[in-house]
């Protein structure tokens, strides 16, 4: 794992490549990979940044075993701050919660606690202070969804107006921002839109994204047909999913000038992990990480 800030570049990853899979827990496993190659494509050079918000993560495929040796399993949630030097390549997750299934841990919380450690040590590329050897790196949020609580597990959709019900002609199939637009000579409005129609493709295996996206402004009225075609132009763009919502965020903030702008998308799970970005420059609360039908 590289410490130096840049992390590795996909197309070092285990991305499309066969794998052995870890009997034991590794933390080694996870692949950290810079945010700011794919910032600078899109105009941001550095701090501050033009958003805040984070990368909500759910894992549906965690088990350990206690003591004793009998399996236990959990979801776990996993929020990584958007501030964060890295993200963490999907796949090295998928292998690291693997890396848990024949290794022991004294109980749940103590999952928790490793996960949190190394995902923080990843995402954040700081290591141990020489000053401070055994101070802990910076954290991400974690939390455990155990059996006894998935009964409570709810499925809803994002809500807002469903702008795929407009009957519009799509040739763009590659990031199309010339189709944003906004009427600067109608009041502001308050509007929140939906769509199921955003897809794009993994940089390394091109392999489809397929996910629902919420955008949330206060502005002068966006042309919602124009807005779709955008949308929808990603359908052939290959990008992470992170890079993928900044890119939308910073197209619509500099073409339709909100004053506030959120843009939210939750994708369909690959490899027992949903990733789902969010991108506001309105300080507000995460929203509740609940699953859509897709997911």
């Amino acid at each position: 794992m590289s410490v130096d800030g840049a992390g590795h570049t996909p197309e070092q990853s285990q991305l499309g490549k066969a794998t052995a899979y870890a009997d034991q827990y590794d933390a080694s496993l996870l692949f950290p990979i810079a945010r700011q190659p794919q910032r600078s494509e899109i105009g941001i050079a550095g701090s501050p940044l033009p958003f805040m918000g984070a990368d909500l993560w759910t894992g549906y495929e965690l088990s350990w075993l206690n003591p004793r040796g009998k399996p236990q399993v959990a979801l776990v949630h996993v929020t990584v701050p958007c501030e964060t030097p890295c993200i963490v390549e999907s796949k090295s997750f998928k292998l690291y919660l693997n890396s848990f299934n024949n290794s022991r841990f004294d109980h749940a919380d103590a999952v928790r606690e490793r996960i949190a450690h190394d995902v923080g040590a990843a995402v954040w590329q700081q290591t141990a202070s020489p000053t401070k050897p055994d101070a802990p790196p910076p954290s991400v949020g974690v939390r455990l969804v155990l059996p006894g609580q998935f009964a409570s597990q709810r499925i809803e959709e994002l809500p807002g107006l469903d702008l795929d019900r407009l009957d519009v002609e799509c040739t763009d199939y590659q990031p199309a921002p010339q189709h944003l637009r906004a009427d600067a000579d109608q009041a502001p409005v308050d509007e929140t839109f939906t769509s199921h129609l955003l897809r794009s493709n993994c940089p390394v295996t091109n392999q489809p994204d397929w996910g629902d996206i919420q955008i949330s402004y206060h502005g002068a009225p966006i042309d919602q047909e124009g807005l779709l075609r955008y949308l929808v132009s990603y359908r052939k763009h290959n990008g992470f999913h992170e890079h993928c919502v900044e890119r939308i965020f910073m197209d619509i903030w500099q073409r339709c000038q909100p004053a506030q702008l959120t843009v939210y998308a939750r994708y369909t799970r690959r490899g027992g992990l949903d990733i789902n970005p969010l991108r506001t420059n309105v300080p507000q609360a995460l929203p509740a990480n609940l699953r859509t039908a897709r997911q």
